[in-house]
């Protein structure tokens, strides 16, 4: 590498909101008025919010409620929820059907008696039969203070799967601003490079202007037209000012954070574009082309690694 290519050095900054991977786990456990309530969350990447729900159809008529908190708190990635609620059973809650066993018993004794057995009845055996022990605990449907103790332990829920995402969302920012910050160093080189290769662009435009000359019958004012049209597809500064352009835009949607995961790949397919165009101009040019393809391979590279991060954004 150029020894005059100017390192480009960033202090990272914490983003002005939170910045959350796409990717992560909770769970609550509650005690309500019903009884243990258990809420997971389990989200990954998706181009939207996907939501998808997994309970008992007790539950069911609060789901509403618990879509309506979800989308106030995530904004995007395919979550899973689910919720159980573990209601205590007592003891006194069952009955014996004296009748039904009567009847089991009676029936028995008959069958005993044609076949002439002296098998005696188990009573154990008796009460697992249809029927013999109900029970006697009504079921009724959840009141609305559950729905507020459900809803609470869904925001915990939601704020510690939150937290759980920012903790990526930390880790995916420092990844990136590496990544940023390796681009912009690799694109001051090119730069250098090219404000020492312009004889080798004005030697190729003077090639090209010669066989466009050969011809007798073009007019002046067209080849003064094809001229400045060879200049400015020889030369790379537009490509190389858009990606330090673009370099700066990507910093500061990282520092602005929120859902910047969608930003971010259209900006890093416009800074692709910019890469491929230095390359395709650069080719040709002797050592010092080769010296920026390298340098250009390395930031596709860098893109490519930065819109993999990207996409576990929200």
């Amino acid at each position: 590498m150029p020894s005059s290519a100017k390192k480009v050095q960033h202090k990272a900054t914490a983003p002005a909101a939170p910045l959350r991977s796409m990717t992560g786990y909770a769970l609550v456990r509650s005690q309500t008025t019903a009884g243990e309530l258990t809420i997971a969350l389990r989200s990954v990447n998706h181009r939207g919010l996907d939501l998808h729900f997994h309970h008992a159809s007790e539950l069911a008529p609060f789901e509403n409620a618990m879509r309506d908190l979800l989308k106030q708190n995530i904004g995007r990635g395919h979550i899973e929820i689910r919720a159980s609620l573990n209601k205590e059973e007592a003891a006194a809650g069952l009955a014996c059907n004296s009748q039904r066993l009567r009847q089991y018993v009676a029936l028995f004794q008959e069958l005993n008696s044609e076949l002439g057995l002296q098998a005696k009845p188990d009573l154990n055996a008796l009460f697992s039969l249809p029927g013999v022990l109900d029970g006697v605990q009504e079921v009724n449907p959840l009141r609305d203070e559950f729905g507020v103790e459900l809803e609470s332990a869904l925001a915990a829920c939601i704020r510690e799967l939150n937290a759980y995402r920012e903790r990526e969302g930390c880790e995916l920012l420092r990844a990136l601003e590496t990544e940023v910050a390796e681009l912009e160093e690799q694109a001051a080189e090119i730069a250098a490079i090219r404000s020492g290769a312009i004889d080798h662009f004005q030697n190729r435009l003077r090639e090209r202007l010669q066989n466009l000359l050969g011809d007798s019958g073009l007019p002046e004012s067209r080849l003064v037209e094809e001229a400045a049209l060879l200049a400015d597809k020889s030369d790379i500064q537009e490509e190389l000012t858009r990606l330090t352009v673009h370099a700066n835009e990507l910093r500061g949607i990282l520092e602005r954070g929120g859902e910047v995961g969608k930003r971010l790949d259209f900006l890093l397919q416009e800074m692709n574009r910019e890469a491929n165009t230095t390359l395709s101009k650069t080719s040709g040019i002797g050592d010092a082309g080769l010296t920026i393809t390298s340098l250009g391979l390395a930031i596709k590279a860098n893109i490519e690694r930065m819109r993999e991060q990207a996409l576990n954004l929200e």
